[in-house]
């Protein structure tokens, strides 16, 4: 069992009755988290050198207004942003970017441009620059500084997760002795080669319709003309994810938002909650084939205490043998994996959006 990570808000509290040393904390990391809880409407930090490369998720937390941007499990950026406001809030859930582009502009608020836009749902739900008030004031998108929108605008592609909350956990390491929600004890998973070798589908098409449980994002209308996105419409590999539900016993599998397997879960104590996390899987090891993750808890509770999985929570799951091997032969960095407590039915997840919603937009 790892230990339990120390959120930016309880190492600020803990630092006002021990102090640093106290706490053997370094002097720097302390430095940062003051400044980021410091930040002013439009301010953001961006340092992209402490991790290089490697599978990027972003966190947006409603409650501080902040949005967190993660690369192989390491923060380089943190940002000020604005998000839905009373009667137009933004949904709660994990999302997967579906569309990127660069020069959008809204056909419902007389063309208004809304730059570096990397879309989270096919009804209106997106990052983008826009207005940063200091407070929630957007139709349920994000806005967020012009200057930090174009650098992220560079770091994502489809496929990168994004998840929403009112609480999350900040990353944990976890590593898989090289099988994930297993049928049997045979079998490992194909190396990354083998999956890059592989011709990866069709992008995502653009025009779809919204889910009837979405409310549509005036900012975003999903009749707009899109603008060709910048750089490849294709991802060099298929956007994989794994959803995984308690409440359904239920495993899905699959590639740039299209189901390819599902089928029925076997989870060990199924008394306990599996948790809200997210699995990003940031490296596959050729000698041992031990998978890599990073792992992120979120939950929609307003203030709720949430950590992140462990290796104990992969270990619950199993599932039936067509399914393991479906996503035996699709492992590779960048692979999400989510885990919920709640059905997997239309109103929170739909066949076109890759959406777990755990609120819905209002």
């Amino acid at each position: 069992m790892q230990a339990k990570s120390i959120s930016r808000r309880k190492l600020l509290q803990m630092m006002g009755t021990t102090g640093a040393t106290a706490l053997g904390l370094p002097v720097l990391a302390i430095a940062t988290a003051k400044a980021v809880d410091n930040l002013k409407p439009g301010d953001y930090t961006w340092h992209p050198e402490k991790s290089p490369s490697g599978p990027v998720a972003i966190i947006v937390s409603l409650p501080e207004q902040r949005v967190y941007v993660y690369r192989n499990g390491i923060e380089i950026a943190v940002s000020t942003c604005s998000t839905g406001k009373p009667g137009h809030s933004t949904p709660t859930g994990v999302f997967t970017i579906l569309q990127k582009d660069k020069h959008h502009h809204s056909s419902t608020y007389n063309n208004a441009p809304m730059p570096n836009m990397n879309r989270l749902t096919w009804s209106g739900i997106a990052l983008h620059a826009g207005k940063l008030p200091g407070y929630p004031a957007s139709h349920g998108c994000v806005r967020l500084p012009l200057a930090f929108s174009e650098k992220l605008f560079t770091v994502t592609h489809l496929g990168t997760p994004v998840i929403i909350a009112n609480a999350h956990s900040a990353p944990a390491d976890v590593v898989h002795p090289g099988q994930v929600l297993s049928a049997d004890a045979r079998g490992e998973f194909a190396h990354v080669a083998d999956t890059k070798a592989k011709t990866p589908p069709a992008a995502h098409p653009v025009a779809q319709v919204a889910a009837a449980s979405e409310v549509p994002d005036p900012e975003i209308d999903p009749r707009d003309n899109i603008d060709a996105p910048s750089g490849p419409a294709v991802v060099p590999v298929p956007a994989t994810a794994i959803l995984v539900s308690s409440a359904d016993q239920r495993i899905m599998v699959l590639d740039n938002g299209e189901i390819v397997a599902e089928g029925s879960a076997t989870i060990t104590e199924p008394a306990t909650p599996l948790g809200h996390h997210v699995f990003v899987l940031s490296d596959v090891n050729d000698t041992d084939s031990q998978l890599h993750w990073h792992t992120f808890g979120f939950s929609h509770e307003i203030g709720a205490d949430v950590d992140a999985a462990d290796l104990a929570t992969i270990q619950r799951i199993r599932g039936e043998h067509a399914v393991i091997e479906a996503i035996r032969t699709r492992m590779h960095p960048g692979t999400i994996m989510v885990t919920v407590d709640q059905p997997l039915h239309e109103d929170t997840r739909t066949a076109q959006d890759f959406v777990v919603m755990t609120t819905e937009a209002s």
